[in-house]
């Protein structure tokens, strides 16, 4: 997240599409199409599936730098997928391991919950392909996972209101989620959430600064395996982060939009678990203006 661009942005519409405006005449020219054969492409022109390959991945993630407002890849992502018209990439999401595990669905929502973390069209792709896609990776991920429930979230400081999540029918929880202080990142001056200070790589580099040999076995894929650093490493570490994060300019921003969608495997599923969620939360109004 760019915080010159965020401070002096005052369009009247949302960033992401802000970035889709832009990027519209480069990416008609890299596809090798014209702004009329683009006026006329449905839905129906375009291909769905799931990533799992890593030289692919890597171009997810390229697409996502360019075309999504945040320009990063969120933690703990789990599951990858693209948009293809005539193999050109043309929309990608990513779903995640939640920041923090709801209630929900009750006890049982962390084994039934993903975060959908980023997700992003080409600028010359039909209006309705988002979501259609985002739709499509739901039906994926109820049919081949047992992942029930999708959360979003969609932030005021970009003028999201979440139209997408609205256009689906995601269930509207408020706008009173996620951190309201957000901090400048002190390696590369971007915004971060206070997290960026406890992940595994960012470990990494306090041990680079500290003097500390890293070694690979203290980190897993989602995150540190503190029983293997030493003690008097694991203090020296946190003690680092604490003093980074305590160091680094803050800035507080208004709490962001949350959604979720509860999808069942069949009718009898679907109606029961949409049961138990309005049982338990609270939902409102679509919000309307930025």
């Amino acid at each position: 997240m760019d915080l010159n661009r965020l401070q002096s942005y005052d369009q009247p519409h949302c960033w992401q599409y802000d970035i889709r405006i832009n990027n519209l005449q480069e990416d008609l020219h890299n596809a090798c199409i014209t702004a009329e054969y683009a006026k006329y492409l449905k839905v129906s022109d375009f291909r769905y599936e799931i990533v799992e390959d890593m030289d692919e991945k890597r171009r997810l993630r390229t697409f996502i730098e360019r075309h999504e407002w945040l320009g990063n890849l969120s933690q703990f992502t789990t599951h990858w997928f693209a948009c293809y018209h005539n193999d050109i990439i043309a929309g990608v999401i990513l779903f995640n391991v939640p920041n923090a595990f709801s209630k929900l669905l009750g006890d049982n929502t962390k084994n039934l919950e993903r975060l959908i973390s980023r997700g992003a069209c080409i600028s010359w792709s039909p209006k309705n392909l988002a979501s259609s896609f985002l739709m499509w990776c739901c039906k994926w991920m109820v049919n081949n996972t047992e992942y029930r429930l999708f959360t979003a979230y969609s932030d005021p400081i970009a003028k999201e209101i979440g139209t997408i999540y609205q256009a689906c029918n995601f269930y509207y929880l408020g706008q009173k989620s996620g951190t309201n202080k957000r901090y400048i990142n002190p390696y590369n001056g971007k915004l971060v959430s206070d997290r960026y200070f406890r992940q595994k790589y960012t470990y990494k580099k306090y041990a680079e600064e500290l003097g500390i040999p890293w070694d690979d076995a203290w980190k897993h894929n989602t995150g540190m395996n503190w029983h293997l650093v030493p003690d008097d490493i694991e203090q020296q570490l946190r003690l680092f982060g604490k003093a980074k994060q305590k160091n680094s300019e803050c800035i507080e921003f208004p709490p962001k939009h949350k959604y979720a969608y509860v999808l069942g495997a069949d009718k009898r599923e679907h109606k029961k678990l949409r049961k138990l969620f309005e049982s338990r939360n609270k939902t409102f109004n679509y919000p309307k203006g930025r």
